[in-house]
């Protein structure tokens, strides 16, 4: 419950506020006097007379009415502080700084739920307990440094650590990006990452709120809430980049599948960030990054000038780009000889354009105005100019911030000189500009951000797909087996399959050799026999391929009916073309998390897959196609062929739909599936369900 009383309150009483400024209680007094709090301020202290030049209150029953308040007080006092103030003095925010709750103690826990159960009670807005605080423009209400420059264009900043908080605004604040508010939910007993999301979505106004918002996640309480509301407001014109921390642990369940011993709660976030359009982010120096990118005009192409006067840099920094697949295209022709002319000898405009060491600011602005004016394949320019200590660079600088204000193609500057030309560079700051100090971590950033597709869309991809059906084959699975989970026979498997239209190889399973013998004459050798039974067939010799007779058939079937726990064998038309491999996997609070990518060792030893959260659209499902690292193959190198990616991205597609009317569904494997450039076809696959 986010309310006018945490945000804009008119009265805010410091509980446990004192006169020492090394402590949080007198930290908070501190910033809350700096930061211009134009309400009335009030100090709790029984100790104290008068704190920061407040009088102040001995006992909380001395108060009068106070709108929030903030406790900075032993978390065994918190609760009853809490009843009294929101009772009797109608305290309605609560901003909670102690430690020493839920996170620490089953008595801590104890007392956070009274607090929680309290602030219900009497609608009141609770942050925390054991955060940093809350910074807005109105109140400064956190008993941290630094407090970032604040301006209701800058970023708002919602952290699930405080500490992590104070250390991300560090990173900030040496790059200038801006901030509008910042926000420490710590335990969230009330308040989580995602309600704050919702209130900025439901309350969001373009002309006055910021459109850029940073998050850093130690977890997703309700991913459900955070794709909805984050969708939403990247719908609205927002931009939203995210850390996601502590996703590297496997599932504790050991894995019967590829896509079982593949998929991760971190790939679970990937898909997540992907459906929702939220740019992830894997540092503190890449949030900050994107942020500062945030800040700039968008771009509309991905064609880079480069202006330096520092050859290796523009060097590494074309290879960064070029990596992230953006271009820093060759400039040359009469427009390209003409700047040269303008320079000093020596100078090069092939792109990098590099000025020399001894370029000025003139030359500087000489270089910017050609590519804003004169070359059409430029969509944006990075300026990189430090200094070796031997001249001050303010009117260089000073160049830079005009044409930054000028141009509407975006300039990047690139300052790498933060100690030798640090005064230049705070004063260019100041203007209201950032600063990318390390070029290569902006080309990883803004790799990130081109990469990250724009949300999708909430609708179902519905037509073709038999949902009643599926419904009807997935409730009699469960209910004919006795422990209500495990694989489902092939046919079953099949059944589901042809009910979402995903293409299958023909195939029989049976236990006659001569039903079998009679089903490879009528669709033609060579075909393939497989064991029906045990879960890793080819582990136990249980694949047979190029069958060519019915003699070999016959050898093989006998064979493969000796196997340990073999039921069956299954023929099929044995068919050529590239591997792929698509997967799925239920994790909790998620949902189904679906994988693509090349089958083979491909799936097996280099583990190349892309995910998405199901439902997908098609958009999400071409993205994941071409995220993945051995795209090349699939759209054709070296003069083979590539596969029919319109049909791998139907049947990506096809198969979420089916398994978001299939929760039961907690893993599956469709591999392989053959490709080329006509067809993709389903040769082997396996669903494990479990009673929901």
């Amino acid at each position: 419950m986010i309310n006018r009383e945490l945000l804009q309150p008119k009265s805010i009483v410091v509980i446990g506020g004192s006169n020492n400024v090394h402590k949080p209680g007198g930290a908070i007094v501190r910033n809350l006097i700096a930061g211009g709090y134009d309400g009335t301020l009030r100090i709790v202290n029984p100790k104290e007379d008068k704190v920061q030049g407040i009088k102040v209150f001995h006992d909380i029953s001395e108060l009068p009415p106070t709108e929030m308040a903030i406790l900075v007080i032993p978390a065994r006092m918190c609760p009853d502080s809490v009843e009294q103030l929101a009772s009797v003095k109608n305290t309605r925010a609560f901003i909670i700084i102690s430690a020493g709750f839920g996170e620490e103690t089953h008595e801590g826990a104890e007392w956070e739920q009274r607090i929680l159960d309290i602030c219900e009670r009497y609608e009141a807005a609770l942050i925390g307990p054991n955060c940093i605080g809350l910074l807005t423009r109105h109140h400064h209400s956190v008993f941290t440094k630094p407090v970032p420059t604040l301006h209701a264009k800058g970023a708002d900043f919602i952290s699930g650590s405080g500490a992590t908080a104070v250390f991300i605004l560090e990173s900030a604040v040496i790059k200038g990006l801006p901030f509008n508010s910042v926000w420490s939910i710590g335990n969230g007993k009330q308040i989580g990452i995602e309600d704050v999301l919702q209130y900025m979505d439901e309350h969001f106004d373009p002309e006055n709120d910021s459109p850029i918002k940073l998050l850093y996640i130690e977890n997703i309480a309700n991913p459900d809430k955070l794709l909805f509301h984050a969708s939403n407001l990247i719908r609205k014109g927002c931009r939203i980049a995210a850390i996601k921390s502590g996703s590297s642990e496997s599932g504790s369940r050991a894995a019967s599948s590829h896509t079982g011993a593949i998929a991760s709660s971190d790939l679970a976030v990937e898909a997540l960030f992907r459906k929702a359009g939220i740019v992830r982010c894997f540092s503190r120096e890449e949030l900050t990054t994107v942020g500062c990118i945030f800040t700039l005009p968008r771009l509309n192409g991905t064609n880079f000038a480069i202006v330096t006067h520092a050859g290796g840099p523009g060097v590494m920094l074309t290879d960064a780009l070029s990596k992230g697949g953006m271009q820093v295209p060759r400039l040359e022709g009469p427009v390209a000889d003409e700047l040269k002319s303008k320079l000093l000898p020596g100078s090069s405009v092939a792109n990098p354009i590099d000025i020399l060491a001894t370029g000025t600011g003139e030359l500087l602005g000489v270089a910017i105005d050609y590519c804003e004016h004169r070359f059409d394949n430029i969509d944006a320019i990075m300026v990189i100019f430090g200094t070796p200590g031997l001249v001050k660079v303010y009117e260089t600088y000073d160049v830079l911030h005009q044409k930054i204000q000028e141009c509407k193609k975006p300039i990047f500057p690139i300052l790498p000189s933060l100690h030798t030309a640090g005064p230049e560079v705070e004063e260019f700051l100041k203007k209201g500009h950032v600063n990318f100090s390390d070029e290569v971590t902006l080309a990883t950033a803004l790799t990130q951000i081109m990469q990250t597709p724009p949300p999708a869309p909430p609708e179902i991809e519905l037509f073709g797909v038999d949902v009643p059906r599926i419904r009807e084959i997935i409730s009699s699975a469960i209910s004919q087996n006795d422990e209500g989970s495990g694989y489902l026979p092939p046919e079953t498997v099949r059944q589901l399959l042809e009910c979402a239209g995903i293409p299958m190889v023909p195939e029989l399973v049976s236990t006659s050799k001569d039903e079998l013998a009679q089903f490879a004459e009528k669709v033609g050798y060579p075909v393939v026999a497989k064991v029906v039974g045990p879960i890793h067939k080819s582990d136990v010799g249980g694949v047979a391929l190029n069958i060519r007779t019915a003699e070999h058939l016959a050898l093989e079937y006998n064979r493969m009916m000796k196997i340990p726990q073999a039921t069956a064998v299954m023929v099929q038309k044995m068919i050529s073309g590239t591997e792929m491999f698509i997967g799925a996997k239920y994790e909790e609070r998620f949902g189904h998390v679906v994988l693509c990518g090349l089958g083979g060792i491909f799936v097996e030893v280099l583990k190349d897959v892309s995910s998405g959260l199901a439902p997908l659209s098609y958009n999400e499902a071409y993205s994941m196609i071409h995220s993945l690292r051995g795209y090349k193959i699939i759209k054709g190198t070296r003069g083979q062929k590539g596969v029919n990616e319109q049909k791998y991205a139907e049947i990506i597609v096809r198969l979420s739909t089916l398994l978001r009317f299939a929760r039961e569904i907690k893993e599956m494997d469709i591999n392989p599936l053959l490709a080329d450039e006509h067809s993709v076809t389903a040769v082997d696959a396996r669903i494990r369900i479990e009673k929901d």
